[in-house]
């Protein structure tokens, strides 16, 4: 049965080119020094193959619903985490807050910088992200270990560490303030 799952994932890795990681999961944990990065799951190749086949378009996000309950969201949460969505970053992965993009989703300029900490699908603001920050407390570092921007531009990384504020602080991080 072992060496079945090693198998699909090893087919599963091999066809997005993850080949190494595959190895390095079937590799004897002695002898691994600290440096290395971590592997990721079956779980987690599958969404990041999920998400990689995904044309993101600006305006559409019809691809969310599945990504989005993959990352941890539940069904009855999908219509207004997709209006958020939208409102915040139009279903682009890799905006950052201020950029403007072209209908593919492909950063053409900044309309503003006053909001550059703003992170992916959801805007995550850097209160969320970033380790020191005054006066918030950084959870998504603290608890996902996500301390700096970049991570956040990935689709489905930003869908679950929008599942974390909002199970924190429910909808409250995408309320506008009037």
């Amino acid at each position: 049965m072992n060496n079945i799952i090693k198998c699909f994932i090893g087919v599963v890795l091999s066809a997005s080119g993850l080949v190494s990681q595959a190895q390095a999961a079937s590799a004897p944990a002695s002898g691994v020094s600290a440096d290395t990065k971590p592997q990721m799951s079956a779980v987690q190749v599958e969404v990041r193959k999920v998400s990689e086949q995904i044309r993101f378009r600006h305006g559409d996000c019809s691809w969310l619903p599945e990504l989005a309950l993959q990352a941890g969201w539940q069904a009855p949460q999908i219509e207004k985490l997709k209006q958020i969505v939208l409102r915040e970053s139009g279903c682009c992965p890799n905006r950052l807050g201020g950029d403007k993009v072209d209908k593919d989703c492909n950063v053409t300029g900044v309309s503003e910088w006053n909001h550059r900490s703003d992170s992916g699908l959801l805007q995550i603001n850097g209160v969320h992200w970033k380790p020191d920050h005054a006066q918030y407390d950084g959870q998504i570092c603290k608890r996902m270990k996500i301390c700096t921007q970049e991570p956040l531009l990935a689709a489905e990384t930003n869908l679950r560490a929008g599942k974390l504020l909002y199970d924190i602080a429910g909808w409250n991080p995408w309320t506008p303030i009037k």
